[in-house]
């Protein structure tokens, strides 16, 4: 038995592929809609210190979150986690989602930010023809994207349209050009429509720590034990020949966020028979760096379901 399986008293059992679609973005549209009252109405002093009884509740009355977030703190952390570092990674959830509503509205002056990897970007995109920012559900992409907003960078977000879209229908009411960042998956024109942002110049973001059952997936060692992830993102940007960055926004407590872009991958000028190569090794180096950011900011890391499953994937 791993210490996953330990912190929460029982063996990993399957689910549905479906699970995270069901539990995971319901639980954050109801955090969401609560966050966003607090934000408007109270301000972002008053609403942090209601985050604290949010959290709490959600701690206590959303067993399938909790136990997720216990099997997924034993792993990264090699130990059962305490009640003190399961709470932290709950409220570091809550948290995230209350700035959302800040950077929406471009109030940056709320926040330290500290960027690392910036110029590389931009010399990416000095080419004008795009390039994919590849993360997960660590931290907070809104910081990401906010500072391509702030510097003028046009950056768009991918993202699997049937679990997004309420979510994106309330951050939309918040603020209304927020849901023109969005390319939906799951629809003929996607492709499209991220080809011609790239060919506008833009750089396009996906979360690739969750697909949907229609993708192909490949297992790698993460945290102990095999997880599936995505080939998806990856396939396409092979396809579209550009160059790939890891990205992440982590959240380091008060105001302060730390984001980071690092080079992955570079498909531009590859034959087409070291493509296939080039992206399982460029997918390793993902999953690697993302273990890597998990171990060094444990609560930053947001998939409140079992993310193993036995190494069967979502």
């Amino acid at each position: 038995m791993n210490p996953a399986e330990r912190a929460s008293g029982r063996a990993a059992s399957p689910a549905t592929g479906s699970d995270w679609t069901r539990r995971s973005e319901r639980s954050s549209l109801w955090v969401l809609r609560v966050m966003v009252w607090i934000s408007l109405h109270l301000g972002r002093p008053a609403g942090r210190l209601l985050l604290y009884p949010i959290a709490g509740y959600f701690l206590l009355f959303a067993p399938g979150a909790r136990r997720a977030s216990g099997d997924y703190l034993a792993r990264v952390l090699g130990r059962p986690p305490r009640a003190g570092e399961r709470f932290r990674h709950i409220f570091t959830f809550a948290a995230t989602i209350h700035d959302r509503v800040y950077l929406l509205n471009e109030r940056f002056d709320l926040f330290d930010l500290t960027v690392s990897g910036e110029t590389r970007i931009a010399a990416a995109l000095a080419d004008g023809k795009g390039v994919f920012l590849i993360g997960a559900h660590l931290g907070s992409f809104e910081v990401m994207r906010s500072v391509g907003r702030r510097t003028g960078m046009d950056i768009a977000m991918v993202m699997f349209e049937e679990n997004a879209r309420k979510i994106n229908a309330t951050l939309a009411a918040i603020n209304p050009a927020a849901h023109r960042d969005i390319i939906p998956l799951g629809r003929l024109e996607s492709m499209l429509q991220v080809k011609t942002r790239l060919e506008n110049g833009a750089a396009i973001g996906f979360l690739a720590d969750r697909a949907p059952n229609t993708d192909t997936m490949t297992a790698i060692p993460f945290l102990g034990s095999p997880a599936r992830f995505s080939d998806g993102p990856w396939r396409m940007a092979a396809m579209l020949r550009r160059p790939v960055f890891f990205m992440a926004g982590l959240y380091r407590g008060g105001n302060r966020y730390e984001i980071g872009f690092v080079p992955l991958a570079d498909f531009s000028g590859l034959a087409a028979d070291q493509v296939k190569g080039a992206t399982r090794a460029a997918q390793a180096r993902y999953v690697a760096l993302l273990e890597e950011h998990c171990r060094k900011s444990p609560e930053n890391w947001f998939n409140f379901f079992d993310f193993w499953r036995d190494g069967k994937g979502d």
